[in-house]
C-alpha cells in the first residue's frame, strides 16, 4: 500500500516482537535450566515448562508465523462459513528479521508510517499461569526475559520503540528490584499480568494493601502500567462448566470462553477500585492494551450500582471517576469509538494496532479510517498525543 497523507504522528500502543528460543532462558540461572524446554513433537518444536508440554502458543520458536492482519476481515465480517482459525489465518510466512531486532523494525516503521510504538513480547503470556505454584520461578524466568529484552531491544531504542519488560508480584520485595532495574535501563513502562498475583498461600489480588509498597514505588519512578490482553488463568473456570482439563487455547474455537473472553480484564479492573489501591495511589496511569472496549460500559455501570448501594466500600470514594482518572483503553477498531469517547474522554482512548498479529491491523494507519468522526483534535490525542503524556515523551 502505498504511503499516505497522515495529519499527525502515529504513537502505536501496541505492537510485538517475537522472541527466539533463548528468550526465556539465556540467562536463567542453572538451578532453573530445566523448568523450560524446547522439544520436538511428530517433527514440530514445542515448549515445555516444568515437562508439561504447552500448546498455547502453537509455533514458540516463531520462525513461521501467520501474517498480519490475517483476522481483518474475520473481524469485520464474522465467521460465516464457520472456518477454522487456521483457515482463516490463511497462508502463514517466515519471521523476518523486524520481527526480531529494533534496527529492522525500525526501517519497517518507517514504511508502515509509525513514528513511535509501545513493543510488547510475546512468548510472555503463558509464563506465570505455568508456574503459578512457584512464585520463585516466576521471578527468576521473568527477570531472564527482561535481560533478553534489554540485550536484545533496549528499553528505549532511539526514543521510538519503547520495549516494554514484563514484571510480576508474588514477592513484592522481589518485584520492586525487577522495576528498580528495569527503570534504571530505560524503560518507561512496564507489564503486569491483569490476573490475580500468583503466592505461596495462594492466588490475591495486585490492588491489595500487600502490594502498596510496589506501587509506591511506580507512582515515585514515574512509571506507565499497562496491562496486557494474557493468559490470566480463567481457562480452569471454563474446564469446570467443559468438563475438561486442558489449557487455554487462544485459536481453538470454545463458543464457551469466547461468552466469558473479557471477564478477566472486567475483574482486574474492578479490583482497581474495590482493593483500593486507584484511591491509596490515585497517581498512577494504567494502560489496559489489546483488550478492547467492550466490556467497559458493563463495569463502569455495575460499580455505580454498588456504590450507590455500598458507598462504604470503596471508602466512600466513587469508583467510576477513580477509574476514568487514572485507566485509559485501547478499543480494537471495529468498535464504536464515539461510544467510547462519551463515556471517559477521548483523552482516555488510545490506538494500538496489535502489529504484526494476525488479529491486528495489517496496515495500522488505516486505524485513523474509523475514528473519522471524531474531531480532528481527539484524533490527534487518540492515535499517539495521549501516549506521548503517559509516557512524557
Amino acid at each position: 500500500m502505498a504511503p499516505k497523507e497522515l495529519p499527525y504522528q502515529l504513537f502505536d500502543a501496541d505492537n510485538h516482537l517475537y522472541e527466539t528460543e533463548e528468550a526465556l532462558t539465556k540467562f536463567l540461572p542453572d538451578k532453573y535450566k530445566d523448568a523450560i524446554k524446547y522439544v520436538q513433537v511428530d517433527g514440530r518444536t514445542k515448549i515445555a515448562i516444568r515437562g508439561q508440554i504447552s500448546d498455547y502458543i502453537p509455533n514458540p520458536t516463531f520462525e513461521v508465523v501467520a501474517r498480519p492482519g490475517a483476522m481483518e476481515d474475520y473481524f469485520k465480517n464474522g465467521n460465516p462459513e464457520g472456518k477454522s482459525k487456521r483457515e482463516i489465518f490463511g497462508k502463514s510466512m517466515k519471521s523476518i528479521p523486524a520481527f526480531r531486532e529494533p534496527a529492522a523494525r525500525l526501517e519497517l516503521m518507517n514504511e508502515l508510517q509509525i513514528e513511535r510504538t509501545l513493543m510488547f513480547p510475546t512468548l510472555a503470556s503463558l509464563v506465570e499461569e505455568r508456574m503459578r505454584d512457584d512464585p520463585d520461578l516466576i521471578h527468576a524466568v521473568v527477570h531472564s526475559l527482561n535481560q533478553w529484552l534489554y540485550e536484545t531491544w533496549g528499553f528505549n531504542y532511539k526514543d521510538r520503540i519503547f520495549t516494554v519488560p514484563v514484571i510480576s508480584l508474588p514477592i513484592v520485595e522481589k518485584a520492586i528490584e525487577e522495576l528498580e532495574w528495569c527503570v534504571e535501563r530505560g524503560a518507561k513502562a512496564i507489564l503486569v499480568r491483569p490476573a490475580p498475583v500468583p503466592g505461596f498461600r495462594g492466588p490475591r489480588s495486585f490492588a491489595l494493601p500487600e502490594f502498596d509498597p510496589f506501587w509506591k514505588r511506580v507512582v515515585e519512578l514515574d512509571v506507565l502500567v499497562t496491562q496486557h490482553s494474557s493468559d490470566s488463568g480463567y481457562a480452569r473456570y471454563n474446564q469446570e462448566w467443559d468438563g475438561t482439563g486442558a489449557e487455554m487455547l487462544p485459536f481453538v474455537t470454545n463458543a464457551f470462553r469466547m461468552v466469558s473472553e473479557w471477564r478477566p480484564i472486567q475483574d482486574a479492573v474492578a479490583s482497581w477500585v474495590c482493593h483500593g489501591a486507584l484511591f491509596r495511589f490515585p497517581e498512577l496511569r494504567i494502560a489496559v492494551i489489546e483488550n478492547g472496549a467492550s466490556w467497559l460500559p458493563h463495569v463502569l455501570e455495575t460499580l455505580r450500582d454498588v456504590y450507590k448501594k455500598a458507598p462504604e466500600g470503596f471508602g466512600m470514594q466513587d469508583p467510576v471517576e477513580a477509574i476514568k482518572r487514572s485507566i485509559h483503553v485501547s478499543p480494537f477498531w471495529e468498535e464504536d469509538f464515539s461510544k467510547l469517547t462519551a463515556l471517559i474522554g477521548a483523552e482516555r482512548v488510545l490506538f494500538g494496532s496489535d502489529y504484526p498479529h494476525p488479529e491486528g491491523l495489517a496496515e495500522p494507519t488505516t486505524y485513523i479510517d474509523h475514528i473519522q468522526h471524531l474531531p480532528f483534535e481527539d484524533q490527534k490525542l487518540v492515535m499517539g498525543g495521549n501516549l506521548a503524556r503517559l509516557l512524557k515523551v
